[in-house]
């Protein structure tokens, strides 16, 4: 005989109706439910009972959903919560989110997505801060990276779309896999798929499907990649790739949760989290007419940020110890060590490739040094990106157009700040730029 303890599940709506729908609902899933009809009377059962999960309505007569979302936040932001908001309220559902809500429902409130919710939520891990997966994966020590780490695993407990923002090589798909695994869909597939390199002409077949006979060289049916992701996350790296034409099927896919394969007659829902990542500014891409501005409220519902490998040079010892270590295992050969001059040159090293770009030096490094010991000159390292004791180097030892670039941007920058105080408004006026324009250089340039 099963003796467990059900699951508590609170139930927050001043509607008789939608109280008792949900909680015949919810019984009929074998949970235990408990009901308030307002904010006070669901802030005194939080301090009295455990809940497994909290649905509430965003309207309430002494306050609101979001309201209730902030004071669990505070107190058990384990706890996953799902709004109920009027149908087409989407500003709103995305509010809830960027709060810390776990997903939302729209009234009238269809009972395959009520359980498909519940039934998702309740997979979340209960345990506190970044799992062990996350530390052992996410390798470094340094704050930006135990920042990133705990941000992880937030959003891992959430279905709020994610915008990963980052450098080429920073690790962006590895993010977006940990967001995945640290999840409730982590038994589901994780798709990724690079938007740049897929043929414009076959976009649509490769992201929905198609059916035999649709066009020449359709022989049979293939599903899309939103039907390969179903149930689980759809990672959409260099979306600002994509041409305005796609922009507008998959806005259209993401809100009706449905696609239609080329030459298909019916839609086919889908229950993906899209997860996004780009090296571009997604904002000056909008402001450009690149973008569509719609799909990019409807992506960066979060922005994540993942730092450069020149804003956390503290980690770089224990990364290439780890590579080196993993060579070794690959390779059969004993493990190469760093002189520490070696170690001091890539200290001092800008890294535009981040740690894609020092995994490629350490094992052409590797193939190189003689007696198991790497020089520096076995780095072969860009005079260009290095710097003495952190200073920029010399402009005129740049050999790389984006490098030097990248070089008098933030010469010009830090030379503007100086000026005004590091008054970043008036640092944004005397280099003719917007606020927002700036604020994105300071953040890339890993000057915020």
């Amino acid at each position: 005989m099963n003796t467990s303890p059900r699951q508590k599940i609170l139930i927050v709506d001043d509607e008789p109706d939608i109280r008792e729908l949900l909680e015949i609902t919810l019984g009929r899933m074998k949970l235990e439910t408990f009901s308030a009809r307002n904010l006070g009377e669901a802030q005194a059962l939080l301090q009295r009972e455990h809940f497994d999960l909290c649905l509430t309505d965003m309207r309430l007569p002494d306050g609101t959903g979001l309201e209730l979302v902030q004071h669990i936040q505070q107190r058990a932001p384990h706890l996953p919560v799902a709004m109920i908001t009027a149908y087409g309220s989407l500003e709103t559902a995305i509010n809830a989110l960027k709060a810390g809500a776990f997903d939302f429902l729209t009234k009238p409130v269809e009972l395959p997505r009520l359980r498909e919710l519940v039934s998702s939520a309740l997979r979340l891990p209960t345990a506190g801060g970044p799992s062990t997966a996350i530390e052992r994966r996410l390798l470094g020590d340094s704050p930006p990276m135990a920042n990133l780490r705990k941000q992880i695993d937030k959003l891992a407990r959430s279905q709020a779309p994610v915008y990963i923002s980052g450098e080429s090589g920073s690790g962006k798909e590895l993010v977006a896999r940990l967001i995945h695994e640290q999840g409730p869909r982590a038994s589901q597939p994780f798709v990724p798929v690079n938007c740049g390199a897929i043929p414009s002409e076959l976009m649509e077949s490769e992201f929905f499907g198609h059916r035999k006979g649709s066009f020449t060289g359709a022989v049979e049916d293939k599903p899309g990649l939103f039907q390969a992701a179903h149930g689980g996350t759809l990672f959409l790296d260099e979306v600002a790739d994509l041409p305005l034409s796609m922009q507008v099927k998959l806005l259209r896919a993401i809100q009706e949760k449905a696609v239609r394969s080329v030459g298909g007659q019916q839609e086919t829902v889908v229950d993906v989290r899209i997860l996004c990542a780009t090296h571009k500014d997604l904002e000056a891409e909008v402001s450009a007419e690149r973008f569509r501005q719609d799909l990019y409220y409807r992506l960066n519902v979060i922005e994540l940020r993942v730092p450069s490998l020149r804003e956390r040079r503290d980690d770089i010892e224990a990364l290439a110890m780890h590579v080196l270590k993993r060579l070794a295992k690959d390779t059969g050969q004993p493990e190469a060590r760093l002189h520490p001059q070696a170690l001091e040159a890539l200290k001092n090293y800008r890294f535009p490739g981040n740690v894609r770009e020092l995994e490629n030096v350490l094992e052409r490094a590797h193939t190189l040094c003689e007696n198991r010991t790497i020089e520096a000159q076995d780095l072969r390292l860009s005079e260009g990106n290095c710097t003495a004791d952190g200073a920029m180097a010399d402009l005129t030892q740049v050999d790389n157009l984006e490098d030097y670039l990248e070089s008098v941007e933030r010469k010009l920058i830090l030379q503007a700040l100086e000026e005004t105080r590091w008054n970043r408004t008036a640092a944004a006026q005397r280099l003719s730029l917007s606020f927002r324009s700036m604020r994105y250089r300071l953040k890339k340039l890993g000057l915020d």
